[in-house]
């Protein structure tokens, strides 16, 4: 089942093209890593999808209601700054709203959403902690047990693993990974081309004002392509560990 479906998107910001003619569909069981350069549009192709900023062309996220679009998909935004002092519990249990009437207390079943959120970031220990007084990489994972509580058929999320130290990025990558086994799905702007490869599903290069690849890993994450995109020669092996993915030079 489609979840977002785009159709010739163009994007202009500033009088600049950012992107052009964008078209691609994401379905449920996926793990969709988007790859680009900085300016390559990875952040206002998601944006402009959520109906966020202008654009031309079809997203259907884009027009729905912010009711229907708030149950249909979690946004997770590069910006994380958490400026009040809410607890860590009462943070994540913010997800929950678009599925609550008015003014109604959090009913059992959205408790325990609730709670496997905390639990599944590894959270459990700063639940009453106060979100303004984590570090960087712990807010951003309070943000993504948020977004996990919000339980929507997509979840898409800017750059979700930058300031996280090593584990939590690969246990951040791991929960994605989970959700999309589940039959749900992810859209995930990434620089570390070394989760992509591990971790995602499917990766889509942006270069160029458009899409410049589209598909498994091993199809985009190719010499020629790297040294198109990014200037980079690069190492990719499968192991017996999995597939191992190294940039090492310039051109």
């Amino acid at each position: 089942m489609s979840v977002l479906s785009v159709r010739n998107l163009s994007v202009t910001l500033r009088n600049r093209p950012v992107l052009r003619d964008v078209s691609f569909e994401i379905q449920t069981g996926e793990f969709v890593g988007l790859l680009g350069p900085n300016g390559a549009g990875k952040s206002s192709l998601m944006r402009s999808a959520l109906g966020l900023i202008p654009a031309q062309g079809h997203s259907s996220l884009a027009e729905m209601s912010a009711t229907e679009r708030a149950r249909a998909v979690a946004w997770m935004p590069q910006s994380r700054e958490i400026a009040w002092p809410v607890p860590v519990e009462r943070l994540v249990a913010l997800g929950r709203l678009p599925h609550l009437p008015q003014g109604l207390r959090l009913p059992p079943g959205d408790q325990a959403l609730v709670d496997q959120s905390i639990e599944r970031m590894g959270l459990g220990p700063f639940r009453q902690r106060a979100a303004s007084r984590l570090s960087g990489g712990e807010q951003a994972r309070a943000l993504i047990a948020r977004a996990l509580a919000q339980d929507t058929p997509l979840l898409m999320a800017d750059e979700p693993a930058a300031g996280l130290d090593p584990a939590h990025q690969i246990s951040t990558m791991e929960v994605f990974a989970s959700l999309s086994a589940e039959g749900r799905a992810a859209l995930v702007s990434l620089h570390d081309l070394g989760l992509a490869a591990r971790h995602c599903t499917r990766l889509i290069l942006l270069a160029e004002g458009s899409i410049l690849a589209d598909g498994p890993p091993a199809e985009v994450l190719t010499p020629d392509l790297m040294a198109r995109a990014f200037g980079i020669s690069v190492w990719h092996e499968i192991t017996a560990q999995g597939p191992v993915f190294q940039p090492l030079e310039v051109l």
